[in-house]
């Protein structure tokens, strides 16, 4: 079932069956809730919360959110990071410019929750053209 709801989000780098399965859930078939981007990764819990004190300016990583979906996009990142080359580069320029490895992998997770949203948001387009069309 997963296979035919989102073959695009499974074809993608280290994104397997469970983490694609547990994403859809967390977006829901209410899809209309989730405006940007940004949304859905405060709902997976890895927007980023400003933990700034004094001329130190950082994030740390969202505590709310579905734990579980931030858990499926933590399997993903680990797994770019031990396979992707690209993956393996920014993390090595994020730790290079002063962040901390977590800190890092926090930027990581946000990024592949957008890359994350716009291909689920691009099947549910096709999902709602193949409705009205029938």
């Amino acid at each position: 079932m997963i296979a035919y709801l989102a073959p695009d989000l499974i074809a993608r780098n280290s994104i397997g069956y469970e983490s694609a399965s547990q994403l859809l859930l967390t977006v829901g078939d209410n899809t209309v809730r989730l405006q940007s981007e940004a949304s859905f990764a405060a709902l997976c819990g890895v927007s980023p919360v400003p933990a700034s004190s004094g001329k130190v300016a950082r994030h740390r990583l969202n505590r709310g959110g579905d734990r579980a979906a931030n858990c499926a996009l933590h399997i993903i990142a680990i797994g770019r990071l031990r396979t992707d080359p690209r993956t393996k580069a920014y993390v090595a320029k994020r730790v290079s410019q002063g962040h901390s490895k977590l800190e890092a992998i926090r930027c990581l997770k946000r990024y592949i929750a957008r890359e994350v949203f716009y291909v689920i948001r691009k099947k549910n387009r096709e999902i709602n053209q193949t409705k009205i069309v029938a």
